[in-house]
């Protein structure tokens, strides 16, 4: 009889789970292999030598770094994401399942192992030349965030932004870094020409919930700190509040989104959790291991949302939800929002001021 073992919480990480992906044909189980050490009932090796989970950085050899989408939930149809995976370890992140396209687990494999595009600075630039390319809009950091730990050192984010401001080229920012701040000498020019904003997601303000659930993600006061500089600096800036999840900290969407208007954000959204696919035994997991009293609870109210399931992909419904439940969050925020000034939809993007500039050895105009 083997003895399985559960997974244990991992400082500094999101899931301690690394069951594999939806695609592979075997699978992977914690057990006691019978080496105990004297006063144990079994030797976990990570966790007794205090080991961490070291984050590995993998090459992303793509040949196209600009996704497209017609998915009428979002309103931007191109995005650009440059890197695969997010050592922020967000539990409740939706791009998770998309690890296992990769052979990895969504669990710790997502957190831990990265692939970065580090041409993607110079295949943006090559598409944007492309023949008949028309300019919209594009979303940097729509599946994983742009300015995650690793971007300090990679500086792929910068690069990107870098070409998209010699082609005058509009773009708007998804992420909960502080680091965006860094590119402020990018970002405030581009915004004063009507080519770039921001968006901060704050999931939730008590710092000791946003410890477990996004571990490795700036603290709640430092990214409304993040807001309050971006708007100084003249860059529209709006707050995601995001995800809610029921029973855990949907209590907080007034007092996230007066918060972040405090501190200069001119307009705010919200998504309700989404558990698609391997995600959803995912945020089980992290709920009976860090909120056993109210696992249950959460999860009931998560399958009200979701017409009895723990999560359905519908367009239309998968951002808000279904029934009594949803539309209650749905009218509240509705309420605060207009109350607050933030229930404008979008900004206009300037696109008619795209230009490529001219490549190297290229014959200047006279005109």
């Amino acid at each position: 009889m083997v003895d399985v073992l559960d997974d244990r919480p991992l400082k500094g990480r999101g899931t301690a789970s690394n069951r594999v992906g939806r695609f592979e044909t075997h699978t992977r189980l914690r057990t006691d292999d019978g080496w105990a050490r004297p006063g144990q009932d079994g030797w976990d090796e990570e966790a007794d030598l205090g080991v961490p989970p070291a984050t590995q950085i993998r090459l992303d050899t793509s040949r196209s770094v600009i996704s497209y989408n017609d998915s009428p939930d979002v309103n931007f149809d191109r995005s650009i994401n440059p890197y695969r995976g997010c050592e922020h370890g967000c539990v409740y992140c939706f791009a998770r399942p998309s690890h296992a396209y990769l052979g990895h687990s969504p669990g710790l494999d997502f957190e831990t192992i990265l692939y970065a595009k580090r041409d993607a600075p110079a295949l943006l630039a090559k598409e944007l030349r492309a023949r008949g390319y028309a300019p919209k809009p594009i979303a940097l950091g729509a599946n994983t965030d742009p300015y995650q730990p690793i971007e300090r050192t990679e500086r792929i984010t910068r690069g990107v932004l870098e070409v998209l401001r010699d082609f005058r080229h509009p773009v708007g920012i998804i992420t909960k870094s502080p680091l965006v701040l860094r590119d402020m000498d990018i970002l405030a020019p581009m915004a004063a020409a009507g080519l770039a904003r921001v968006s901060i997601s704050i999931t939730t303000l008590d710092r000791d919930l946003a410890r477990r659930l996004e571990p490795r993600a700036g603290t709640p006061q430092r990214r409304l700190d993040a807001i309050r500089q971006l708007a100084d600096a003249g860059i529209p800036v709006s707050v995601l509040a995001s995800p809610m999840i029921p029973a855990l900290n949907d209590a907080e969407l007034e007092s996230i989104l007066a918060a972040a208007k405090e501190a200069g954000a001119s307009q705010g959204h919200y998504i309700l959790l989404r558990l698609p696919r391997e995600l959803a035994d995912l945020m089980e997991e992290w709920l009976r291991h860090h909120v056993p009293d109210r696992a249950d609870h959460v999860l009931s109210l998560i399958r009200q949302c979701r017409d009895g399931g723990r999560n359905h992909a519908q367009f239309g419904t998968r951002m808000r939800g279904t029934g009594v439940y949803a539309e209650l969050l749905a009218a509240r925020y509705k309420l605060a929002a207009r109350r607050l000034g933030l229930d404008q939809r979008r900004w206009s993007m300037r696109c008619d001021l795209f230009q490529p500039p001219p490549k190297a050895g290229d014959q200047l105009a006279l005109l």
